[in-house]
């Protein structure tokens, strides 16, 4: 009888995604759909609940690590992992959805991009974004990644990287995961640094961007390139 209502449900929940699709569910309800998929035969609802409850938020369960996952929400590693991988999965559909060689010839353009490298990274790391001639993306290289709040970054890296995808210009990009957009003085000092050290392969640093969340902060667009 429990699993005839188990089915009921997971059927109606199943019906109002494909009419409504996921805008007007709660946070829940998402993982609860979700958990379908991993634990066929169980009232996914409660568990969705807590496990929502012990990570404190949806983004923060789905930007936990899955050994963390397992071992403080009693779940197999099966769904530790389909859980975990979701903001790999919206970074992976971001990449796709800018295409090959993206035109980034704006700062508004370079902001959206580089909030889509950052979805789902609770770490600072550090992205050097190399350009053609006409703007386009060559390839956006993870240079460093840090701790949760700061993140080495190491010059030579980036000359490598600019020389390797034969960059004409590029776009530094970093994250801060606490929310706050605004630069540091080490941020505008390491700015220079790279500026000056890639001037030596006459490769300019069009702008800087921090991305805080789903907003960013252009270098360029507040006169500090």
């Amino acid at each position: 009888m429990a699993m005839k209502l188990h089915e009921g449900h997971r059927k109606r929940v199943k019906a109002r995604f494909l009419s409504e699709g996921l805008d007007a569910f709660e946070d829940h309800q998402v993982l609860e759909m979700l958990l379908f998929y991993c634990i066929p035969r169980m009232d996914t609802n409660e568990l969705a609940h807590r496990m929502i409850r012990e990570f404190g938020s949806l983004a923060g369960l789905f930007e936990a690590h899955p050994n963390d996952i397992s071992r403080r929400c009693g779940v197999s590693e099966n769904t530790a992992v389909l859980v975990s991988l979701i903001p790999s999965l919206a970074r992976r559909y971001f990449k796709i959805k800018w295409g090959d060689k993206p035109v980034l010839n704006a700062s508004s353009k370079a902001g959206e991009y580089c909030i889509s490298l950052f979805a789902g990274r609770t770490y600072e790391a550090f992205f050097v974004i190399c350009l053609d001639a006409q703007n386009r993306v060559n390839y956006s290289a993870l240079v460093q990644e840090g701790t949760l709040t700061e993140a080495p970054v190491y010059t030579r890296l980036i000359v490598e990287a600019a020389l390797r995808h034969q960059a004409n210009s590029v776009i530094v990009a970093h994250n801060h995961p606490g929310g706050k957009m605004q630069p540091s003085r080490a941020d505008i000092e390491v700015t220079s640094r790279i500026t000056k050290a890639l001037e030596t392969i006459s490769v300019s640093v069009v702008d800087h961007i921090i991305v805080a969340g789903e907003r960013y902060f252009s270098f360029k667009e507040n006169g500090l390139i």
